[in-house]
């Protein structure tokens, strides 16, 4: 097991931005009526200095309806190549917020809003976190890469990685 590092104030929301900007698409999960698990895809617009993780989302939306009902959601995000993951527990809410719209804006949703900016059926969904845990390494891929093979040549253990929580 490698170091734990438990994270607060503003070095937890630093570490927050550092993580989710560098992957940018998490696994959106909430919760519908039955208590079930309900998972998508989903890109993080923004994270702003409070540590709230932005996304847009149609009004209509079944992840919508599962936030108006249950307003707690997981996001799990994962750069696999980097050996960096994240898992952040948190409160979301809908808003029709058009200044948000604005700031979070970008060509691509175009895909999904066809009308643009001012497609009515636009809505921004802020995530606050409740509590977040990491995994990461300490000085990347290539790194940790030798470390493992080096620790199955030797057979002691040479772990690189750091983990642990972030309270913001």
């Amino acid at each position: 097991m490698g170091d734990v590092k438990n994270l607060q104030s503003r070095e937890a929301v630093e570490k927050l931005k550092e993580l989710v900007n560098e992957v940018n698409t998490c696994m959106f999960c909430t919760y519908s009526g039955k208590n079930e698990l309900q998972t998508r895809p989903m890109a993080s617009l923004k994270i702003d200095e409070a540590g709230n993780i932005w996304f847009m989302s149609d009004k209509t939306s079944k992840k919508n309806s599962e936030i108006l009902s249950n307003d707690k959601v997981d996001l799990l995000y994962s750069h696999p190549s980097k050996d960096n993951f994240l898992s952040v527990k948190g409160s979301a809410e809908v808003m029709p917020d058009n200044k948000m719209v604005d700031e979070l804006w970008t060509p691509i949703a175009k895909v999904w809003f066809t009308e643009g900016k001012d497609d009515p059926r636009i809505s921004v969904i802020k995530v606050t976190p409740d509590e977040a845990y990491y995994w990461d390494t300490k000085h990347g891929r290539m790194v940790e890469m030798f470390k493992m093979l080096t620790s199955l040549v030797t057979g002691k253990t040479m772990d690189d990685g750091v983990e642990g929580t972030i309270k913001i």
